[in-house]
This record gives structure tokens, C-alpha cells and sequence, in this order.
């Protein structure tokens, strides 16, 4: 094992079913940078792991507990949990489905957040330790729509969570808009977009987008968040 120990560890979270996505894509952009500042990087797929949501039973909030600040449940997303709390960094990205991140990412985000969060006056944080985060979100929606619908009012408060839990510093984000969703639009029935300017998205911001997400991953590892 060449791994040097004191290299920074930085993960990226995709909260996408699709393992080579939109999403799947600008994280790995993320983890480049990431790589490029000189951190070991990994890229967790939650699409590949059996796991529930909070089951609610707080063994994490337990009173001297052998589960206390941490996740009761036992499966899949069990060591996950545990390799993520002590990382350097963590890029955390879903799709937006139906105006917020994918189920399989929300049931994550329970899992991860509820156990070190005390319910106390502060809202303070068991973490293990400290360390910033960053959050990806792709859709198909444009700029203007996403504007309109108040996406990053809905998104707001999970990112205020992790900010709190992880490191106290508002977390960065990256809103990687009017994605191309379809390999072939005309094999699916979705009149709503127009293909050419699909094609021209995927082909002239997609990779502006993906070079924002490079520098994000570089700044991360840098401790410039």
C-alpha cells in the first residue's frame, strides 16, 4: 500500500441511480481537481448499496448507547457513514427530481446527518471532525426556470445542516443547469425540449461546467473553502 496518510482524503457522494449521468460526470470533474491539489480521492456510488432511510429507532441519541453520535442501522451505507466522517472533504451531488435531490440521496442524507446532530439549544454537532463540503446539483430545467421555481430556497436548508455539522462555513455549490438527459431524443417521447439546443448546451456548458467543478475540487483539497 503507497497510500501516504497524510494526504488529505476527499470523497464525492452521487445520488444518482445512473453510475455514468450528468451527475456521475461533474463529480468526477470534482474529484480531479480534488486529485490535481494533491488528495487521495474516491467517488461513492449510493446507487450500488443496499441501505433504508432513518428507521427512527435513535439508537444515536441513546444516553451512554454504543450507537450514541453515530448510525444505529447496520447495512450497506454502514461503513460508508463511518469513512466519510473521517474524510478532509466531502462533494456531495444528486439529480433534482420532481423540485428536490433524488430519494436514494435523501435517505443518505438522514443517515448521515441525524446521528451527530444533539438535540440541543445549538443544534451542535458529534462530528469526529471538521472539514468542508460542497454541494452538486444537476437538472434539466435552465438557469432562468430554476430561478423562477426557487430551487435554491428548497435546496437551502440541508446545505445551512451540513455547514453546521461539518465545518461551520456556508457549504459551496455548483448548479449545473438544462442538462442533457437522453443519449437519442428522438427515441424518447419528450416533445417539451428542443434537441438542437439540447445538443448545443451539452456540447458548449457542459464542460464550462464541468471545468467549475474541477476548480471547486481543487479548492476543497486546498483549503480554500
Amino acid at each position: 500500500n503507497n497510500r501516504n496518510d497524510n494526504m488529505k482524503k476527499i470523497y464525492a457522494v452521487n445520488g444518482s441511480p445512473r453510475r455514468n449521468g450528468n451527475t456521475a460526470e461533474v463529480l468526477r470533474h470534482a474529484l480531479r481537481g480534488a486529485g490535481d491539489a494533491g488528495a487521495e480521492t474516491g467517488l461513492i456510488e449510493l446507487g450500488e448499496l443496499a441501505f433504508s432511510g432513518c428507521l427512527s429507532c435513535f439508537g444515536c441519541k441513546l444516553k451512554g448507547g454504543t450507537s450514541y453520535g453515530k448510525c444505529a442501522l447496520r447495512d450497506d451505507l454502514t461503513p460508508v457513514l463511518e469513512k466519510l466522517l473521517e474524510s478532509d472533504g466531502i462533494v456531495f451531488g444528486t439529480p433534482i427530481y420532481f423540485g428536490g435531490e433524488t430519494g436514494l440521496f435523501r435517505n443518505f442524507i438522514e443517515r448521515l446527518f441525524f446521528a451527530p446532530l444533539r438535540y440541543d439549544a445549538e443544534h451542535s454537532s458529534l462530528t469526529p471532525k471538521k472539514f468542508p463540503v460542497a454541494f452538486v446539483y444537476t437538472m434539466n430545467v435552465t438557469p432562468e426556470q430554476m430561478e423562477q421555481i426557487r430551487y435554491a430556497d428548497r435546496l437551502r436548508m440541508l446545505q445551512a445542516f451540513a455547514g453546521r455539522l461539518f465545518g461551520g462555513k456556508t457549504p459551496e455549490i455548483l448548479y449545473v443547469c438544462d442538462t442533457f438527459q437522453f443519449s437519442d431524443y428522438a427515441k424518447y417521447d419528450a416533445p417539451l425540449f428542443d434537441i438542437a439546443h439540447k445538443a448545443q448546451v451539452r456540447r458548449d456548458q457542459f464542460p464550462a461546467d464541468c471545468q467549475k467543478a474541477f476548480e471547486l475540487g481543487r479548492r476543497l483539497a486546498s483549503g480554500a473553502l
